[in-house]
This record gives C-alpha cells, structure tokens and sequence, in this order.
C-alpha cells in the first residue's frame, strides 16, 4: 500500500515531465527561440537581406532616378559610417587588452598559430580558384567585343606595391597611421631640351632651355611651341623629330604620398608591441591595462545598440547595389560562367575546406560554429568590408561561440587585415579569366606566380569593399596581362566582393577558434598563474589588514590608557606626576 502510494506521485510528476515536454515541442518553443535577442536579431538581418534583394529588383521595374536610388541607399551609408567610427577603437582597444593578459611566450606561439592559418588557407584558396578556372574555361576571346569597359584601375609596379607593405608595417607617424597609409604614385620629371643652339626669339613659356610647368602636352600652347621648334631649331645630327618625340615622352619618377584611410596592418603591429610590453611590467602597468580593458567593453556596448540598427541599414545597402545596375541581365549573360566560376570557389571553400580544418583541429562540430558565425556572415554579405564587420565578429565569437576573449581580441584584428581566403581565390579566378580572354595560355610557371601573387596581395589588401581591384594590377604586371581589361569584370564586382568578404569573415571565425583549441594549454597556464597571483593579493591584502587592525587596537588602547591617565590626573596629581616621570 505504501509502495502504490510511493509510486503514484512519481507517475505523475514524470506525466507532468511528458506533459512539460510536449509543450516545448509546440510552437511555444519556436516563440521562446524567436524572443531570445541574439535569435530574434540574427531572423531580422536575414529578413533585411531578403527584403534588401527584392526591393532592389522590384524598384528597378520603376526605373528610378539618381536622387531616388541616393536616397534608398542612404540609410546603408549611415550604417557603414557607424561601423567604420567603432573601427579603429576597437581595434586598438581589442588587441592591448587581450595580448596585455598574456606572456611574451603564449603571445608568440598564439601569433605564430594564426599566421600558419592565415597564410595556409589563403595559399588553399588560391589553388582552388586556379583548378576551376582551369577546369571550367570561362574566359572566351570574342567576350572582348561583347563586354563594355568600366574605369580601370591607374598601373602600378610589383615591387612597388609590396615595399608600400612593407613600409606600412612601420608608419613613422603613429598618429597619421590612423587616417593615412602611404603609396607609391608616379609623377612627371621635368628635364631640360636637349638643345645647343640657341634661339633668336622664344615662347613665352620657354625659358632657361626648359618649358614651364603650367604648360600641358595637349595645350594649344605646348602645339604653339612644337610647330615653333620644328621650324627654328637645329641640333647638330639630329632630326627635328627626335626632339618631338622627346618632348612627347616625359620621364616619370617614384614619389611616396599619404593616401586616405587609416594604416591599419601598421596600428596592429605598434599595439601589438604595445600590449606585450605592457604584460611584461606585470603590476606597474595594471592602470593602463584596466584602461583598455574598460575601453573595449565601452565599445562592445556601443556596438550592442547599433546592431538592432544593422538589419534595416543592409536591407538599403543590398537594394542600392541593385538600383545602381545599368543592365542586370546582360551582365549576368556576359560575365555568368565566370561568376558562376568564383560562387563555386568560394562555395566549396567556405563549406568545405574551413569547416573541415576546424574538425579536424579541434574535434568539434564545424556547422555549430559556423551557426554563431551567421550574423557577422551576413553583415559582411551587406557591407563588404571585412574592417566594418569586426565590430560583429566579435560579439559573434565571444557571446554565440564562448571563444577566448584573449584569443579573439588578438586574432581577430590581424586576421580582419591579412586573411583574405575569398579575396585570393577571387584574385586567382580574375586573372586567369582575362588571360583566357585574350587567348594567352600561361604555362606552369606563370600559373605558380599567380597563385603567390595573388596571396602575397591579398594580405596588403585594404579591407575595404572592392579593394582587389587594386591589388589585381599587380597580379597582371606580374605575368604580363594587360592592365586595362580589369575594366570589363569591374560590372559584377560589386556582388563577388559581398561573397568574397563574406568567406573573409567566416575564416577569420575559424581560425580565432582554431587558435583557441591549440593554445587551451598556454591559456590554461596564464589562468592558473593569474588565480595564484590575485589570491597571493588577497592573503597579502589579509595581513595588512590583521595587521592593521592589531596595531589599531594597540594603538586605541595606548589612547585609552593615556586619557584614563589624565582623567586620573586631575583627581590624583601624585600619580600622573609619577607617569610623566
């Protein structure tokens, strides 16, 4: 009897287990996942995507004008304006405080972790792309008549482009480094005329055996001076047309400017620096490091509010790019199989190579990282800008995916600048597709040098939208390519830079947790030192208290036995004549 009755309240709390189960497999729970802030912003950035696509499409039947699509994209400017203003605090901000709680030692084996990362899936990528433009065969010489020029990007020298990386590594201004980065440029050196007879009446502009600067080769000046030269100079041997054809080809010299935008890999490396040598000075430097620290999570905050602005700015950057579309379908005719070329790249580099070395390092399921990865995915879909992305890669990896605040604080920043996994697969499709569309077949080794071409560019690529097109110039000097024809892929840039960022970013996630699991033993190390080190303070901080309280009540008593003393005094004078003896 007293069994039965044992058991009836067991049968019916598991019924009211049964009952509380099916509940939660009702559209309540759907409910209780949408209320969650993280789920319910992540659906309303896919909905602004979604939206962003067929307002861009359906708006287009209107044909609005210029100040109609201005307008639709504007509240997408407002959102990257905001993005790139938490930028570089937060970079700055994210890489003192996380390398400030490590040693010298876990700081360079954490570096030297990424780096291999960065530099192996970037080398992968540019393979993949190279073996499917091979594979697929894109490029199509009569494409050349067909396609309409965009405004190709100005030439640059090879070894140019990379000293200017090298040269940004160490800005000789760090406060210019935050809002200007050097280039190299090339301009017009002036030289005398190669002339020994001189004249009994000259131009105007002609003084001293020199043209003046203001004077310009397609002036009616500059004609006024060559028709007066051919018909008045002499030179000893020489035709009147080689002085033509002098004057007509100026000598060009280097000259280093200062360009827009903030030196980015140059920050990275002087904070970097930086946040070591503050961990080194240990508790000396603990005011600076408590600085950073607060500053970072003030920023975090800031970039909590403006996310719940996120999905209704890309809904407007995603319709713009649309808007903005001369012919939409004749480009997707024109330029469909190379497009289709790099989707499928960037496809099965992004679902299947990263997924895959995140498995096979840490043993973890890869689809449930990428799942935290969504929101940073896609407001890089909708900003293409790795840089103004950062701010949402954080709060991915450390609130969705519970990665290491020392490691991503660290890792991510580098790799926002220098993993480029799309950027070199992209590289390395554009410049085999232009070769096939001149009819030039490149041979083993031009093939290699484009592959390390385009992953040494990628990594001094600004992470800004559309910055390949700059770096592609050098991948075409490189092995012979005319410069101009970038102009003819420049149409579809605009949505394979979206996608390739896209992957940017999901590597960057990756590799922080790639780090992470490699380096758990050296972030253990430095928690249990830390733990040792506060409860060392604490026993310290004990003492001096034990301490200071045994002294106080020495030194209460001594006040009691004095004033007692006195008290005494005044009654008994004997006595305290004989204490002050």
């Amino acid at each position: 009897m007293n069994d039965e009755k044992g058991k009836e309240p067991m049968m019916v709390e598991e019924g009211g287990q049964r009952s509380d189960h099916i509940r939660e497999t009702c559209p309540q729970k759907a409910l209780k996942w949408i209320k969650d802030k993280h789920n319910l912003l992540l659906i309303l950035t896919v909905i602004g995507v979604t939206l962003g696509i067929l307002i861009g499409c359906l708006v287009r039947l209107a044909k609005p004008s210029t100040d109609a699509i201005l307008l639709i994209q504007f509240p997408g400017e407002i959102l990257m304006r905001m993005l790139k203003m938490l930028i570089l605090p937060l970079i700055i901000s994210s890489i003192v405080s996380g390398v400030s709680q490590l040693d010298a030692k876990a700081s360079g084996k954490m570096g030297y972790r990424a780096l291999a990362y960065y530099f192996s899936t970037t080398i992968i990528a540019s393979i993949i792309g190279i073996l499917l433009v091979v594979a697929i065969h894109p490029g199509d010489p009569k494409l050349r008549s067909e396609l309409s020029r965009g405004v190709p990007p100005k030439s640059v020298s090879t070894i140019d482009a990379f000293l200017d990386i090298i040269r940004n590594l160490f800005p000789e201004n760090i406060v210019q480094a935050c809002f200007a980065y050097v280039k190299t440029t090339y301009v017009k050196k002036e030289k005398p005329l190669p002339l020994n007879l001189a004249p009994t009446s000259m131009p105007s502009n002609f003084t001293n055996g020199t043209l003046n600067s203001t004077t310009t080769m397609a002036s009616t000046t500059m004609t006024t001076t060559l028709d007066w030269l051919m018909d008045n100079l002499t030179m000893n041997g020489t035709n009147n047309t080689n002085i033509t054809d002098e004057l007509m080809t100026p000598e060009m010299r280097r000259k280093l400017v200062y360009k827009d935008g903030p030196n980015i890999i140059g920050l990275i490396i002087f904070f970097i620096s930086f946040g070591i040598l503050l961990s080194s000075m240990q508790h000396k430097a603990k005011v600076m490091i408590d600085f950073f620290w607060v500053l970072n999570e003030v920023i975090m905050k800031m970039v909590s509010i403006m996310m719940w602005y996120m999905p209704f700015g890309i809904m407007c950057l995603i319709a713009g790019k649309f808007l903005a579309i001369d012919d939409l379908s004749k480009t997707a005719q024109q330029l469909g199989m190379y497009m289709i070329t790099v989707i499928i790249g960037l496809v099965i580099h992004g679902c299947g190579v990263l997924p895959l070395l995140y498995f096979i390092f840490t043993r973890k399921n890869p689809f449930t990282f990428a799942k935290g990865m969504l929101q940073a995915w896609l407001t890089a879909l909708g900003t293409a800008s790795s840089s103004a992305t950062l701010p949402i890669t954080f709060k991915c990896l450390e609130e969705n995916n519970d990665v290491d605040k020392r490691v991503s604080r660290f890792v991510l920043p580098v790799g926002a600048t220098v993993n480029m996994d799309g950027t070199a697969l992209y590289e390395g499709v554009a410049t085999l597709f232009i070769a096939q569309m001149n009819g030039i077949n490149l041979d083993v080794g031009e093939i290699i040098t484009v592959s390390l071409t385009a992953t040494l560019t990628s990594i001094g690529a600004a992470s800004i939208p559309s910055a390949s097109l700059v770096t592609m110039v050098v991948i075409l000097t490189a092995v012979g390519l005319p410069v101009s024809d970038i102009s003819f892929i420049v149409t579809v840039d605009w949505l394979l830079d979206r996608l390739r960022t896209s992957i940017n970013v999901l590597g960057d996630g990756f590799g922080a947790g790639i780090v992470e699991h490699l380096s758990r033993h050296e972030l253990a190390k430095a928690d249990a030192e830390h733990a040792a080190e506060l409860e060392d303070q604490e026993r310290r901080e004990h003492l001096d208290n034990h301490y200071g309280e045994h002294q106080g009540i020495e030194e209460t008593a001594a006040r009691g036995s004095k004033s007692s003393l006195n008290a005494r005094g005044n009654v008994y004078p004997d006595l305290n004549a004989e204490a002050k003896v």
